[in-house]
């Protein structure tokens, strides 16, 4: 036993030598720098190109069988210039020789390329220099052949592609995109071709510099810890996935797909917080002025993610944005034809920070904080998209907008937000806005109610001022034409009804004016105001149209503890002004007019006194019609004259 081990030593070392003295040989004998033009031959025999080989090429047996070639470059196709198609600096391939001869394994070692330069180009009138190089050849594979290859195993010790450079140049649409500095290593590479044939390759990492996506040059990088090609069964597993590109940074875990036809991916997704105003700074995207310095700044999301014919859909969506968190899904369109979809609920967002500032250089500041807001005609007919949004509160200027439901489309031009459902300040609003920008001036249209809105949050809002109190109902039914909302506010055409209920005019005491105003009349002295001045009313309603702004009413009526309005007049809704003529009936009713004398109330509900009411919305005067009053006096004195005159005729 024991010489039949030194017999199988002996043999070994007798192949070992002879495999150094066969390689010391080659070396000596055989220069593969000889067979350059044989090799040039066969690539332009191959590709119709020239490949021109500057550096030395190498050849070593053992203990690899190893061929190392030195800088080389591929000509252009015709047409294209000078500049090389490809070129590398140095390339490197092995093959450990003892399992090849003894196993029929084939053991490779890394495969080096340095400095690999590919250049892509599309001229002018669409073609390109890589499609020749794609043509189908014709193979012919024996069944002995394949029967070899079905079970051979090829592995690769590992792959290292440094300093490369990629450039993609398209004169038709004057693009242009670089990715350099580019390295790719991997781990073991393992392919089988059996029945189950398959490529695996371990820890993949991509780097590179981008350029030609803005004006900035950006890192890119892609990692893959493990990546299996069933090549039989054309499905693909790559697990996790890292993606760093312009400091946002990817992460995905994605499950098996089949990669034949359209794949169609799936797994989960998350997008590290990153800032939106530095990453459109970045992509040289002029960023919006706010109100507030600090939005735009925090993105994150996470979802479940589903690659399709004709969307991305996000489902189990978590994104938060600035103070915002959104939940739901959302489909994002693969070409120009799709359409947005959305269904998202979200707890809070202030509008407001996110609206352009005020003009500070302004000498108003109050006016140019109060500018028109444009209408988004351009972002309108470009959007196709189909929505339902819930948000527990929203601010939009000084509204407060709580346990908000939003219903959107928006397709060629046309942008319809129905059905709308909000509370606000104690009361409920529902509405249906529409805007047309399929014209070159956009067209509003709203059809709004509200009903029981507590007057004074809803006053301090719209005029920072505490004048009402009570509720108020009403339907707004109007549209107007503009590209802001200046423009559409002095256009606005439509029909209005409100109703106020069970509340008070503060700052002003009608009882008392109209005290005064007799007083005055008759020369006495005026009685002593109660303050604060406050009216209470029991109910105020309205009608009218809106004609370019202007809100006409003729029905109006009022009724207070101590008199009923009825009148007519009209609102300036972009001037924020009225001008009413009121008809004041007062009550007789003591029990509220303990202080009146006797000849104080007959002389106020004898006859019907008339009331002027103009003014800021915000804070409108009230007064005696004197001029009305006199007329009706003297209208009284004449009538009461030529009465007495008629009673001494027919008593004569």
């Amino acid at each position: 036993m024991g010489r039949m081990i030194k017999y199988i030593f002996y043999t070994i070392g007798g192949l070992l030598a002879l495999a150094i003295v066969a390689s010391i040989l080659l070396t000596l004998l055989f220069d593969p720098n000889d067979y350059r033009e044989n090799i040039a031959a066969g690539v332009a025999e191959a590709t119709g190109r020239e490949l021109v080989i500057d550096g030395d090429i190498k050849l070593s047996l053992f203990p690899w069988l190893a061929v190392e070639i030195g800088s080389s470059r591929l000509a252009n196709a015709e047409g294209f210039g000078d500049k090389p198609f490809a070129s590398f600096e140095r390339v490197r391939l092995s093959v450990r020789l003892l399992p090849l001869l003894l196993r029929r394994e084939i053991v490779v070692g890394a495969a080096e390329i340095s400095g690999l330069a590919v250049n892509l180009e599309v001229n002018e009138r669409g073609e390109n220099n890589w499609d020749d190089l794609a043509q189908p050849g014709e193979t012919e594979t024996t069944d002995e052949t394949t029967a070899g290859a079905s079970t051979s195993v090829i592995d690769i010790a590992g792959i290292d592609l440094n300093d490369a450079a990629f450039s993609y140049i398209d004169q038709q649409l004057g693009e242009e995109y670089a990715l350099t500095q580019l390295n790719v290593t991997t781990g073991p590479v393992r392919t089988a071709a059996d029945n189950a044939a398959s490529i695996s390759i371990s820890d993949f990492v991509f780097s590179g510099t981008v350029s030609g996506l803005s004006d900035n040059e950006t890192r890119l990088s892609l990692s893959v810890p493990d990546i299996l090609l069933q090549t039989g069964a054309e499905t693909v597993h790559v697990g996790s996935v890292e993606l760093s590109i312009f400091g946002v940074i990817i992460r995905a875990n994605i499950d098996e797909f089949s990669y034949a036809g359209s794949p169609s991916p799936s797994g989960t997704i998350s997008i590290e917080e990153f800032s939106p105003r530095e990453l459109m700074q970045a992509l040289d995207i002029d960023v919006p002025a706010t109100a507030d310095p600090k939005v735009l700044s925090k993105l994150r999301i996470d979802a479940t993610l589903a690659v399709a014919n004709k969307q991305i859909r996000l489902s189990d969506l978590v994104m938060i944005f600035d103070d915002t968190t959104l939940r739901g899904e959302l489909d994002l369109p693969r070409d120009a034809e799709g359409v947005l979809r959305l269904n998202l609920a979200a707890d809070r967002i202030d509008l407001n920070r996110y609206m352009a500032p005020a003009d500070e250089s302004a000498a108003d500041v109050d006016a140019a904080a109060e500018a028109p807001v444009e209408i988004p005609a351009d972002m309108i007919r470009a959007l196709n998209a189909r929505g339902d949004l819930t948000l527990e509160q929203a601010i939009v200027g000084p509204m407060q907008f709580d346990n908000l439901v939003v219903t959107f489309t928006a397709g060629n031009g046309l942008l319809r937000v129905h059905p709308i459902s909000a509370e606000f300040f104690d009361g409920t609003y529902s509405g249906d806005l529409r805007i047309n920008a399929t014209s070159s001036v956009p067209v509003l249209s709203l059809n709004e109610q509200i009903s029981n809105v507590n007057l004074a949050p809803l006053g301090r809002a719209l005029f920072d001022v505490d004048k009402l109190t009570g509720t108020i109902s009403g339907s707004f039914r109007v549209s107007g034409r503009g590209n802001d909302s200046a423009q559409i506010l002095n256009t606005l055409s439509g029909d209005m009804s409100f109703t106020l209920n069970d509340g008070s005019f503060e700052g002003v005491d009608v009882w008392y004016e109209m005290r005064k105003a007799r007083a005055f009349l008759k020369q006495e002295a005026p009685p002593e105001p109660t303050l604060p001045a406050r009216t209470p009313f029991s109910e105020v309603r309205a009608t009218g149209k809106v004609t370019n702004g202007v809100l006409r009413n003729d029905d109006f009526f009022a009724e207070l503890p101590f008199m009923q309005l009825n009148g007519h007049g009209s609102v300036n809704i972009p001037a924020a002004s009225l001008d009413y003529s009121l008809s004041a009936r007062v009550f007789n009713r003591p029990e509220y007019m303990q202080d009146v004398t006797a000849d104080e109330l007959e002389d106020l509900t004898k006859a019907a006194i008339p009331l002027r009411i103009t003014g800021d919305l915000a804070s409108p005067k009230i007064g005696i019609d004197f001029e009305e009053l006199l007329e009706d006096r003297v209208r009284e004195e004449i009538e009461k004259k030529i009465l007495d005159k008629l009673g001494d005729f027919f008593r004569r």
